[in-house]
């Protein structure tokens, strides 16, 4: 059976896409979850209309991932932690801390959205990824200082 994707799908192609699959495959698992639609003259236009809305909400989201970017860019972070003498910190600063102060800042931000390798463990100042659209990074800087302790 021919079918056209409504989406991304991973194993079979892109949103577009016209395939051959077996018929059972089609009729009980693509169309039923909305993945595809059958081959059909009526569908390709529909599908047309889908693929203008989707570009139109990609254009949306990026331009706003563009607009936070801009905010993220100017903002600093700084996380105080208890550190040893060779400034190791007990602990880590990790992309929940980040999130976390860019809260305080007033800025709301998904803690997935910032790509850190491995969490902070040093002292010192750093720029961390943070990947908000897949055309749109931008890189906030965060300061790791010590904590003062109270003393008695």
């Amino acid at each position: 059976m021919k079918v056209i994707l409504r989406e991304k799908f991973e194993t079979l192609g892109d949103m577009g896409t016209t395939l051959n699959v077996k018929d059972g495959y089609a009729r009980n698992y693509l169309i039923p979850r909305g993945i595809a639609y059958p081959a059909t003259d009526k569908y390709l236009n529909v599908l047309q209309e889908e693929e203008k809305l989707q570009q139109k909400k990609d254009a949306h989201k990026v331009k706003s991932a563009e607009q936070l970017a801009e905010v993220l860019s100017k903002a600093t972070v700084i996380a105080k932690r208890k550190s040893g003498e060779e400034g190791k910190l007990f602990g880590s600063v990790t992309s929940q801390d980040i999130t976390s102060a860019l809260a305080e800042q007033g800025i709301e931000l998904d803690r997935r959205k910032i790509v850190l390798d491995e969490p902070i463990r040093l002292l010192g100042n750093y720029q961390v990824r943070v990947r908000l659209h897949a055309d749109v990074n931008v890189l906030i800087q965060v300061a790791v200082i010590k904590e003062e302790e109270e003393k008695k």
